[in-house]
């Protein structure tokens, strides 16, 4: 009796996890529609489990009642399918058909569940199948006991979120949430910032070991999860091969993809339409930037050549030699980048120099040399007093334009330092590794101060967004949105390396597989509406919800939200209207959820 115990528990706790996963259900036909709840889909669990049970039996004893039963079962399946005719089960997860043939095995599994619970209710010899029918009956009790305690936490749960919208004080707020605990987290994680020494070292001192800071530094590794902020808005297709990078223009119309196909082509950011393919390198393309007045490309690769075209005429412009060459490096162009002035373009190559060229005439200005590997990415600062660059030989290397001065030299990756960015204001610094971390520093005393650590794989891009709040980190398998302020893990997107933000910061571009381009976009919108002057759109639009969305994902949005735009850790002048607006949605499907339990 125990053993069949176990089956039949099983069997129903399987059917209420279904229930409970899909939600409401419903059985369509010629008849009408009929709702099916948690009771029957738990029912038809035990009903399940205890079929099992019964061919268990029915194998170790050879009991020919079973087959008896399974054919009763069926036929009695066979004949409600003809008498009603075609029916059909509907829910969240679409629309399945239900046949004859369906129906016939259902009633099969039927018969066979009321065999194993013959067997498991028979307390001696000669006892006949309606104690199994009656086993029925006391099963159902235990369902309906089973809903009704399960209703009763929803029911509790839907006060307890009630409560959380409708209080005052920050404490009740996010009490059934326990963002609180959170918001307190986060502050202590803000006050005990571990420090680590100056890891400016002048050439002299470096050595072929580049060894991590002795000090200790915070490291910040939190579990991936879909954001519910950021949504795919157009997959663009037409490379061949991989993209390798990626350039948006300052106007934000123009989207510049460069590709292992051995051609650069030209995108409208805002309807994904391919406009324009320029071809002429020789062989994979690994850099490509587009000059701030949004005139001129620049392309380089594995040919060893810059290569420049007119943007409104796509005329083909002159090249970028080094003197008495026929390249502009000795090795591949894996970088290109240029001064906000427009006066500098610099070229990073696997040559491991940089050069800074005349942006109006070609001509190469100066080389910066030092590093003993390629160099895979630099990165000039806003005012174009300093460039900044990371390479395979494991270091980071900062620069002055305006002056001729030794490098300084940051250390603390393990391996290939394959991107840098620096924060809107000039004084951060965030770079990306192959050692699968991507580290923040202070650009202006060499400080390490934080290591954001996801165990990325692969070539690691790195973007900040032009507010300086959020930092995009990206591989071969994922792009991860972190909050700056709060160093908290905003969402996962299913996209890889390169990535880059738009000038507004409502759009980010990341790479696809198989050549494709992925635009992302900031569902609350562009400096927005919604948070300046409250409500905005639907309550699923601004939690960034589909609108069939089950109380769990709309939880989890909301708590994202919650730690993005509180006050207690934003302190950005928008963060009280954004957070009202989000409260505001998320009491519009509180109200939508408390009348569907009606």
């Amino acid at each position: 009796m125990k053993d069949s115990v176990v089956f039949i528990t099983s069997g129903a706790t399987a059917g209420a996890g279904v229930s409970a996963t899909i939600g409401t259900m419903g059985l369509v036909g010629g008849f009408g529609g009929v709702a099916i709840g948690m009771t029957p889909v738990t029912a038809a669990g035990a009903v399940a489990g205890a079929a099992t049970y019964g061919a268990f039996k029915a194998i170790e004893a050879g009991d020919a009642k079973a087959f008896g039963a399974i054919g009763m079962g069926a036929v009695g399946g066979a004949y409600i399918s003809s008498t009603i005719g075609g029916m059909g089960l509907a829910g969240s997860f679409g629309a399945v058909g239900i046949g004859m043939g369906t129906m016939a095995a259902a009633g099969g599994v039927v018969g066979l569940g009321v065999y194993g619970l013959y067997k498991a209710c028979k307390p001696e010899p000669g006892q006949r199948m309606a104690g199994a029918v009656d086993a029925f009956g006391r099963m159902e009790t235990k369902v309906l006991e089973m809903e009704a305690y399960t209703q009763a936490l929803l029911d509790l749960e839907l006060e307890a979120l009630e409560k959380t919208l409708l209080g005052d004080a920050v404490e009740q707020k996010f009490a059934a949430l326990e963002i609180e605990k959170e918001l307190e987290a986060l502050k202590a994680q803000q006050q005990q910032k571990a420090k680590s020494s100056s890891n400016f070292l002048s050439d002299d001192q470096v050595s072929s070991n580049f060894e991590k800071p002795e000090n200790p530094v915070k490291t910040i590794s939190i579990e991936s999860q879909p954001s519910p902020i950021w949504k795919c808005v157009n997959i663009l297709k037409g490379h061949r091969s991989k993209v390798a990078a990626i350039a948006i223009s300052f106007d934000g119309q123009t989207l510049a993809s460069a590709s292992e196909d051995k051609t650069v082509s030209l995108w409208d950011l805002k309807t994904g339409k391919h406009y324009f393919t320029f071809f002429g390198q020789a062989k994979e393309v690994f850099a490509v930037a587009i000059s701030p007045q949004g005139k001129k490309l620049v392309a380089g690769g594995f040919d060893n050549k810059i290569t420049s075209w007119q943007i409104d005429s796509k005329a083909l412009l002159r090249p970028f030699f080094y003197p008495n060459s026929t390249y502009s490096h000795l090795g591949f162009i894996s970088c290109l980048t240029f001064s906000p002035d427009q006066k500098i373009m610099a070229s990073a190559s696997g040559d491991k120099t940089i050069r800074l060229w005349s942006e109006y005439t070609g001509e190469i200005k100066r080389t910066l040399n030092g590093h003993s590997d390629t160099v895979w990415s630099v990165a000039i600062s806003p005012d174009g007093q300093t460039l900044v660059s990371g390479s395979a030989d494991k270091t980071i290397r900062v620069w002055s334009l305006s002056g001729y001065q030794r490098p300084q030299i940051l250390t603390g990756h393990s391996n290939w330092v394959t991107s840098v960015a620096i924060s809107p204001d000039g004084k951060m610094l965030a770079s990306g590794s192959a050692d699968g971390t991507v580290k923040l520093w202070n650009i202006n005393t060499g400080e390490l101060l934080k290591t954001l650590d996801q165990k990325l794989k692969g070539f690691v891009s790195v973007a900040i967004s032009p507010n300086g709040q959020l930092l995009a980190s990206s591989d071969s398998n994922a792009v991860h949105l972190w909050n700056l302020h709060t160093d908290q893990l905003l969402g996962t997107l299913a996209g890889c390396s390169p990535v880059v933000f738009s000038p507004d910061g409502q759009i980010l571009v990341s790479s696809g597989k198989a050549g494709t381009i992925k635009i992302w976009r900031n569902q609350f919108g562009v400096e927005t509406t919604a948070f300046e002057s409250g409500l905005s759109g639907e309550w699923w639009e601004i939690l960034g919800v589909e609108i069939d969305a089950d109380i769990n994902r709309v939880k989890l949005a909301y708590h994202q939200l919650s730690r993005q735009y509180h006050p207690d850790i934003n302190a950005s002048a928008t963060a009280i209207a954004k957070m009202q607006a989000i409260n505001q949605a998320y009491e519009a499907f509180l109200q939508k959820f408390s009348q569907g339990l009606n």
